[in-house]
């Protein structure tokens, strides 16, 4: 008889822990599935965010020495952006469009010569073979015509959105950032938004080391070229910048167009092509970005790679593109909210200042 009043407050207390256990994992299953089912509107949004950045970047500065308010601050951002990028147009923009023009010319020429040299026996046939199969054929993109149109109106009405977006966000950090906090128990709203801004300045020490390896890069990759002899060196240069924010795939894709282009003046040019993006990607991973990186975010190349796969299957190409800045928010909430707070182990908090840090 005695043991029946402390058995039954034990099952009850048995079955709320696995109603809790059980509502923690279709709560969890239900982020999955929506994260999934929203994976174009997170991208964007996390697009916009970006564009945040670089604004508050160059906006802030503006503010702190000018003593501007902060959304006038944002908007002469926005000016000086714009001012740059018509400048670079009219300075080498001529130049630069039209070794794109030849370069997408000659582009064909160096696949036919790669199955041309492949042809003299018979495992390069088969290899001639396989690329001819992969080589689209013109009646193919001219019956997808439509569709490729409908899929850049598509991309530019997602730019667009992005951008502005991205400008409302610069304008109004502070909107974002107690709306997302707000979501979280009151007693943890603080930490919450201690790690938004710390997020938010990991992501700007980010993007500038990645605009700085970016430049290097490029500019590396376009003297190599230039002196190794393969043609339109600048625009083969610009595409290395641009695919090293891709993180894994962009250096090899880069890379095609320029060992293309080589195969058209000789097999040496082609291997002298070849090596001088190995040798930047191996000074780029060697010694530009641990040296560029310093205290933003240092991502472990085999993480990179998981993330990679991952957001590539979740968002698809935005998701590869965006891999790196995606993994670089998620390190720093995941090292702050969880191992830190809530773990309560020492670790560094990517973004944080050196007292908060401590």
């Amino acid at each position: 008889m005695s043991l029946e009043p402390t058995r039954a407050p034990n099952e009850a207390q048995s079955i709320a822990l696995t109603a809790r256990k059980t509502a923690v994992v279709l709560l969890l299953v239900g982020l999955a599935l929506l994260t999934y089912a929203l994976a174009d509107v997170l991208v964007l949004i996390f697009g916009a965010i970006l564009v945040a950045v670089i604004l508050r970047a160059i906006g802030d500065p503006i503010s702190h020495y000018t003593r501007l308010p902060h959304k006038v601050s944002v908007l002469i951002a926005v000016l000086l952006i714009a001012l740059f990028i018509a400048a670079a147009s009219w300075l080498v923009g001529s130049r630069i469009n039209a070794q794109f023009s030849d370069m997408w010319q000659a582009l064909p020429q160096g696949w036919d010569q790669i199955q041309q040299r492949l042809s003299g026996s018979w495992l390069g046939n088969q290899v001639a073979s396989s690329l001819q199969e992969a080589r689209p054929d013109v009646r193919d993109i001219a019956a997808r015509l439509g569709v490729i149109v409908a899929s850049i109106g598509g991309v530019l009405t997602d730019l667009l959105l992005v951008l502005f977006a991205g400008l409302y966000l610069a304008l109004a950090p502070g909107l974002f950032r107690e709306g997302l906090a707000k979501l979280f128990p009151k007693r943890r709203e603080d930490e919450v938004k201690s790690a938004l801004d710390n997020s938010g300045r990991a992501l700007r020490k980010w993007l500038l080391a990645q605009l700085i390896s970016m430049t290097i890069v490029g500019t590396l990759t376009g003297l190599g070229l230039w002196l190794a002899g393969v043609p339109y060196p600048i625009a083969l240069g610009l595409v290395s910048a641009v695919m090293e924010f891709i993180p894994i795939v962009g250096p090899f894709l880069a890379a095609v167009p320029g060992i293309l282009l080589a195969l058209l003046d000789s097999t040496g040019t082609a291997l002298w092509a070849a090596g001088v993006y190995l040798a930047v990607q191996q000074l780029e991973s060697d010694v530009i970005t641990p040296y560029v990186i310093n205290e933003a975010v240092s991502i472990p190349p085999a993480l990179t790679l998981m993330g990679v796969l991952i957001l590539g299957a979740l968002f698809g190409v935005m998701g590869v593109i965006l891999a790196a800045p995606m993994l670089v928010v998620a390190i720093v909430l995941t090292s702050q909210l969880y191992v830190r707070d809530s773990l309560h182990h020492d670790v560094r908090i990517p973004g944080a200042g050196k007292d908060e840090d401590d």
